[in-house]
């Protein structure tokens, strides 16, 4: 099947890119770092996100694309994978298909190469196999299926990292009740049946909401520092506060998320197609990501208990606590002990 070029096929080209220039040799750079005192910190890779930031922007992609958000969900997962999570174990994965169960990627490793290669190139052309590949992850809580953005999963393990993604860059006031309390509800409905997994929250929100909605931009920021320490809710939570001109905006923007309402399992069956893998020009590819548009991080704008960096760790040191030692070996590794940490 020849893929098409839509906008969420040509931002998976671009994504690819720039996680393969922050990954050279396929190899991922160890985020913790270790001050004098011994105390060991997270230090996410800012560079990275905010290129894939620039991605949407330069595609002229809306928020109701899709695009903006699966921004956050390529970050994230990079940052797990750099945290020493299993590459196949983290969803979306960084090659096609996103989702693909472990075992499965498992199988393909284990075959003969001639064999391995026509069930890859299968794999990439087709745009599911049911029951196998989906262009997203639904996960039952206790009482509804719930599509997750960011998951770490296994089958002998079952989900130990649930993260959500919104965006939100305009009608703030319209919007930002209503996406929260959509998040708690979500969060309680995983965590009843999943107690042991990291549930996190992350926020991006464009920095314009400092200077046109301050009230709002102030309620927000205490309701996510909230939803982040209640005993029934996530683990953690974290904000990014997106900057970009007006200009780049674009002209059909609406601010609004595609519509995530609960999830049957007859959903699941007609959502399972996932667009196929797109092949652009090396070419095309290297002047798009030269002509990204400049985005960039307020961190001055968002609490230390919002930042990536507390919520990155929280999350890796939450799966290494309630795990045996002899699970996630590189993530211990990378870490330095987590006794210590």
């Amino acid at each position: 099947m020849v893929a098409k070029e839509t906008a969420k096929a040509k931002a998976w080209v671009m994504f690819d890119r720039i996680i393969a220039d922050a990954t050279p040799g396929g190899q991922h750079s160890n985020p913790w770092n270790t001050a004098p005192t011994g105390k060991v910190t997270y230090s996410p890779d800012y560079a990275t996100l905010t290129r894939l930031l620039g991605v949407p922007l330069f595609i002229q992609a809306t928020t109701q694309s899709g695009v903006p958000a699966l921004a956050l969900d390529v970050w994230i997962s990079y940052e797990l994978r750099r945290a020493g999570f299993d590459h196949d174990a983290v969803w979306p994965r960084a090659v096609h298909p996103r989702i693909l169960p472990r075992a499965v990627a498992s199988l393909l490793e284990s075959l003969p190469r001639k064999e391995r290669a026509q069930l890859e190139a299968r794999l990439a052309r087709t745009t599911a196999v049911k029951g196998v590949t989906g262009s997203s992850a639904n996960i039952l809580g206790k009482n509804y299926l719930k599509q997750v953005d960011v998951i770490v999963t296994d089958w002998a393990t079952g989900p130990e990292v649930l993260i959500s993604t919104k965006r939100m860059d305009s009608s703030y006031g319209k919007n930002a009740a209503n996406r929260v309390e959509e998040s708690y509800g979500d969060a309680r409905n995983l965590r009843l049946r999943h107690p042991l997994a990291a549930l996190g929250f992350v926020f991006g929100l464009r920095s314009d909401i400092l200077t046109k909605e301050p009230e709002t931009a102030e309620w927000l920021i205490d309701l996510l520092g909230k939803l982040g320490r209640e005993d029934d809710a996530y683990h953690s939570t974290a904000l990014l506060m997106i900057e970009y001109d007006d200009a780049l905006v674009p002209p059909d923007e609406t601010g609004e998320e595609p519509t995530n309402p609960i999830v049957t399992p007859e959903d699941i069956v007609d959502d399972e197609a996932e667009e196929p893998s797109l092949t652009l020009p090396t070419s095309e590819v290297d002047a798009a990501l030269a002509a990204l548009p400049p985005v960039r991080l307020r961190h001055d704008a968002v609490p230390q208990a919002l930042s990536a960096a507390s919520f990155l760790e929280t999350i890796v040191k939450h799966v290494l606590q309630t795990t045996p030692v002899n699970y996630h070996r590189e993530a211990r590794r990378r870490i330095g002990g987590l006794p210590n940490a």
